[in-house]
């Protein structure tokens, strides 16, 4: 039954005015004879037809009048296994495998649990309002265009822009991570990090330059690699826990009576929360790949689907273990003494139960980690700097799109800020430093982010109420409701404010001089300026106002013309599952 909504889903999309533009396009841009070497070279020229939109739209979003066709320029090449694999492990990172460390002992085992639970349940509503509007609207540069076209132009710039910088900096940060990472080794550590921060810069813009296609191949890789590795940490720490370990230590609930369950108590909780942002970012850039899929209607669905499961099981499950194994007053956790591999909370509960082999196992994940996040940097960035440049908000260059899809010259940009990995090579102290202010600069990022996510979608919800649509119409609807938006716009807006107080005041703030509590204020919220001078400048330059629910667009960049027909059609097929398959597609 599944087969035939599919079937005819591709029906539907190859009577497409779109579709149809594309696949002429297409045969106008590519070369279809030649040797191979030619037609490789070939695919670096520009396609003079391509936009990152498959129509010419304005800053606000909307429609040019007497714009001449043009090709999707971005290439549809996403499947279904791409997206479920980005969904599921595409963001677990160093966030997740070291700066967890940091939380640890910052906050304690209670405040690392609630932390990260609090994120994923704000993080679970805004992936939902993220799915309904990304299948509604799978238009590239997706963030910045619902900022545009829901709230204001001069937020859909800063939030553009926000969101690329917070992936520009991501990937020197990531690889900065790998060259800590291989200090595990006695060998790479007597190795100049820079000749290993070049290996992993070379091998990541590699990936990207092979297109889309090449991104969803690897992440699909990565993702299942790290999958396997988290589950098969939560099972052996479960089996060290209960005493299965070489030492036969029971170690129970332990370590959250001695040294205790809170570290700095309700102050030392709000510390945990940028560093949780950070683990979870990345989260939404399943919206962001929706205009590069095949069917982003039938497969971003199932991919939001997965992002409870994601949150449940590889961050709540393995932190709890972790929190049962590790002790937040540990030196080797980073934050407290150390900088190294070490720093693994992953590492070092392994480490203490007497096993020797798997930490350099879980060490390998993390590089492969590295790797993962460091490719969806660019893949974030680039995407998001094109369709920026398609709409007039960023440099015209940055919007060259070559024959085989690929943004280019946003790539080669975003490429170029790797080169700040090399900070490696002026030693240790400087090499901390920089980490701890790329962290800051892409931390708090993504609070903004996902606000302004949850924001367009409770004003998308209330202009197509205006318009006399129901929800009934919309082809995928956010399990959360409208509600859950709500919900994630205001502990969005309170985890701001927690930054700000945190930051302000840190732990151990009386004993600290004032040039240091103002770098520590910059530490935790350096992307506010930076946005709010986005925002007013684009606002004084443009003339912008924020937009009335009656003047917003609900209709551009929907790509099915007839999806009335096509979800009543799906809606009988889906009538006669039987209970347990209903159960199952909505929970996945």
């Amino acid at each position: 039954m599944e087969k035939d909504i599919e079937a005819g889903h591709d029906k539907a999309s190859s009577s497409s005015p779109d579709r149809s533009v594309s696949k002429e396009a297409s045969a106008l841009g590519h070369p279809k004879s030649g040797s191979a070497f030619g037609r490789f070279v070939d695919s670096f020229k520009r396609n003079p037809n391509a936009r990152v939109t498959p129509e010419a739209l304005d800053a606000e979003g909307k429609p040019v009048a007497d714009a001449p066709p043009a090709e999707p320029a971005l290439a549809m090449k996403l499947k279904n296994r791409h997206l479920q694999m980005i969904a599921i492990g595409g963001s677990i990172g160093t966030g997740l495998f070291v700066g967890s460390g940091s939380a640890l002992s910052t906050g304690g085992p209670a405040s690392l649990v609630l932390a990260y639970g609090l994120i994923g349940i704000m993080l679970y509503c805004t992936v939902h309002a993220l799915g309904e509007l990304a299948v509604a609207f799978p238009v590239a540069g997706s963030f910045a265009v619902f900022a545009s076209r829901f709230i204001d132009p001069a937020w859909g710039f800063a939030m553009g822009w926000n969101y690329a910088l917070q992936w520009l900096v991501t990937l020197p940060l990531e690889i900065v991570a790998a060259s800590i990472t291989l200090s595990f080794w006695s060998g790479a550590k007597d190795t100049n990090p820079a000749a290993w921060v070049t290996i992993f810069l070379f091998v990541i813009i590699a990936i990207n330059f092979f297109g889309v296609r090449g991104y969803g191949e690897a992440e699909f890789v990565f993702s299942i690699i790290k999958v396997l590795a988290v589950i098969g940490f939560i099972i052996l720490g479960i089996v060290i826990n209960c005493g299965g370990g070489p030492n036969h230590h029971y170690y129970g609930t332990h370590y959250w009576y001695d040294p205790g369950a809170f570290s700095q108590g309700f102050k030392g909780l709000c510390s945990v929360f940028t560093t949780a942002a950070f683990s979870f970012a990345g989260t939404e850039l399943v919206g962001l790949a929706a205009a590069e899929s095949e069917n982003p209607r039938l497969t971003l669905p199932k991919a939001v689907k997965q992002v409870f499961w994601r949150i449940c099981l590889f961050y709540m499950v393995s932190l709890t273990i972790v929190g049962t194994l590790v002790p937040y007053d540990d030196p080797n956790l980073l934050g407290a003494s150390s900088s190294d591999a070490n720093a693994s909370p992953f590492v070092i509960a392994v480490r203490n139960a007497g096993i020797n082999v798997v930490p350099s196992i879980m060490n390998v994940v993390i590089l492969i980690a590295v790797l993962s996040v460091g490719n969806s940097s660019i893949y974030g960035s680039s995407r998001t700097l094109a369709a920026l440049a398609d709409r007039g908000q960023a440099p015209k260059i940055l919007g060259y799109i070559d024959r085989s899809g690929r943004p280019l010259v946003s790539i080669i940009f975003s490429s170029a800020f790797g080169l700040l990995c090399y900070i490696v090579a002026a030693g240790t102290d400087a090499r901390e430093q920089a980490f701890d202010w790329m962290i800051a600069l892409s931390g708090l990022s993504s609070i903004f982010t996902w606000g302004s996510i949850c924001l367009c979608h409770i004003r998308f919800r209330q202009a197509w109420k205006a318009g006399g649509h129901t929800v009934d119409e919309l082809a995928f609807k956010s399990q959360a409701t409208v509600w859950g938006s709500w919900v994630g716009l205001i502990f969005n807006i309170l985890v701001v404010v927690v930054s700000f107080w945190t930051g302000f005041a840190p732990v151990g703030y009386a004993d600290m001089t004032s040039g240091e509590l103002i770098e520590s204020w910059f530490e935790a919220n350096l992307s506010l300026p930076i946005i709010l001078l986005f925002y007013f400048a684009f606002k004084f330059v443009r003339k912008t106002k924020i937009k009335r629910i009656k003047d917003i667009d609900i209709t551009s960049g929907r790509r099915e013309l007839n999806l009335a027909e096509i979800l009543a059609e799906e809606r009988a097929v889906q009538a006669k599952w039987p209970w347990w398959k209903k159960v199952y597609r909505t929970v996945c």
